[in-house]
């Protein structure tokens, strides 16, 4: 199999574009198991939210491993996905406190078209497998599109939810940027402190302090 790497826009540039892709196209052809998400999914983040329009950056960490949910944008899933995946369901439930509504599904792709980057540390996952890939190498790709967001001066918001998406971005400045950190929404760690941290709201305060236009994170309407 080969990727189309034609909508990648300025991520196309990235050095793991050139230097490791034949090795992931490799490895997924040999891969014996049914793989997520479809391949012309694979970099649906990077395609949706060029490093020049991204206002806040999400960090998950593999797609959902059940078939038919993921679509290549972290934690989000496809708008007939119900009951909702537990994390979102639990991101919904923050939303629901903290803004006192939240989308009427599962697809987050209106927050992409808005500058936020959906990005998952591993972009693949075997159905039925969480976490399968996480040696296929995947975080060389995902570390140097931190590392282009890290280097130049736009402000972002940066939402670290977890352990692993906090190590992942340690680079990142913390003058000039927002990193609002928290544990995980999974349902066995939300109770830590993801609930009650109010993300979306002051995500939108910080934007708004910068002269940027907030997120709509609630109606997938018209933007």
């Amino acid at each position: 199999m080969r990727f189309d790497l034609s909508h990648l826009g300025s991520w196309a540039d990235l050095p793991a574009f050139s230097t490791d892709i034949s090795g992931f196209e490799a490895a997924l052809t040999a891969e014996t198991r049914p793989w997520l998400p479809a391949p012309d999914r694979v970099f649906a983040a990077l395609e949706a939210c060029p490093p020049e329009r991204t206002k806040v950056v999400i960090l998950g960490q593999d797609p959902y491993p059940t078939p038919g949910h993921a679509h290549g944008l972290a934690f989000s899933a496809e708008p007939h996905v119900h009951p909702l995946p537990r994390s979102l369901a639990n991101i919904y439930k923050e939303m629901q406190a903290d803004l006192g509504t939240c989308p009427p599904s599962a697809d987050l792709r209106f927050w992409a078209a808005q500058g936020v980057l959906l990005l998952n540390a591993v972009l693949t996952v075997p159905a039925g497998v969480a976490n399968g890939h996480a040696k296929l190498g995947w975080q060389r790709l995902t570390g140097q599109v931190l590392d282009r967001l890290a280097n130049d001066a736009m402000p972002r918001v940066y939402m670290l939810w977890g352990k692993p998406a906090q190590k992942a971005a340690r680079a990142i400045p913390a003058m000039g940027n927002l990193k609002l950190e928290a544990p995980h929404p999974s349902p066995l760690s939300a109770h830590r402190g993801f609930f009650g941290s109010r993300p979306f709201s002051r995500a939108n305060n910080w934007l708004q302090e910068q002269g940027m236009t907030p997120i709509n994170w609630t109606d997938p309407g018209p933007i």
